[in-house]
């Protein structure tokens, strides 16, 4: 694996990870709002393993990637560090987006009329998102602004959030998440600008912005597949169906005992599930 830097809109500076045989068909793991690339750690070395050739990166304002001046984390910016992303490929990839992240993609895709993806996996994200499910979401994001004394606080916090997951015996992993402040105190690493008004539109509690990615999802023209977790409380089985309505041919998978964090909550099925579907749609051949 490599670790690169890549320069996003308006040169803003991306931090990624890159893996699997240079020949293999590109795939784009994008992650969540208030997560980092490493959040897709164990699908990313299967999906490597497999063949692929797996690209997973920082958003803007998120782990290792820079801090917008500007405060800038609109879908807009997000998608055009997307597409930054993408040039420096050289193919056209799949893209794998959870939450915030396969809200860039769809945005990209269906607004765009060229062909920015080969094929579309969307974790656990639709354009109607149910609003406690995602209001919760920004509860857990917002509630320790003065940031935690030590990595047990951390996974306390983390395991009210997620009481189905089990608690991790050592709980170094979340340094990936984690940056020291000034006062040595942790902190979440991202930007703490994210949580302000216009995060509202990354989490789609306007109904404008449903309107807006009801709109790109008709206009999406490659193979798609939604992975929605049985558990979650962000996507519904009705918001499950109402992408179908929009995307007639969208695959939907649910994954038993998985929440909205799919991929963490049972990493062994969603990516068996990711990768079935890229073999099957031409996302490229698997490694010998």
């Amino acid at each position: 694996m490599e670790t690169i830097r890549i320069a996003g809109h308006g040169g803003l500076e991306l931090a990624a990870d890159i893996d699997g045989p240079e020949t293999g068909a590109p795939v784009v793991l994008l992650h969540g709002g208030g997560q980092t690339r490493h959040a897709w750690s164990r699908a990313f070395r299967t999906m490597a393993g497999a063949g692929y050739r797996v690209l997973a990166y920082d958003a803007r304002g998120h782990g290792e990637s820079a801090w917008d001046p500007d405060g800038d984390y609109t879908t807009d910016a997000l998608v055009a560090d997307l597409r930054a992303v993408i040039a420096t490929l050289g193919a056209t990839p799949a893209l794998v987006g959870a939450s915030m992240g396969g809200i860039t993609s769809l945005a990209a895709i269906g607004e765009s009329d060229d062909a920015v993806a080969g094929a579309l996996v969307l974790v656990d994200v639709a354009p109607h998102i149910e609003r406690e499910g995602v209001a919760r979401i920004r509860r857990f994001m917002t509630a320790r602004p003065d940031g935690f004394a030590n990595l047990d606080e951390v996974a306390d916090a983390v395991a009210e959030y997620n009481p189905s997951r089990p608690r991790p015996k050592d709980p170094s992993g979340l340094m990936r998440n984690l940056r020291y402040g000034d006062d040595g105190r942790l902190y979440w690493h991202w930007d703490p600008k994210i949580i302000s008004d216009r995060f509202d539109e990354h989490a789609a509690y306007l109904d404008t912005f449903e309107v807006r990615m009801a709109a790109a999802a008709r206009r999406v023209r490659v193979p798609t597949m939604l992975v929605r977790g049985s558990a979650s409380n962000v996507v519904s089985p009705e918001g499950a169906e109402r992408l179908r309505e929009l995307i007639p041919d969208a695959r939907i998978v649910d994954i038993e005992g998985a929440g909205h964090m799919v991929a963490g909550d049972r990493n062994d099925a969603f990516s068996q599930a990711a990768l079935d579907f890229l073999d099957e749609v031409g996302g490229g051949a698997r490694a010998p």
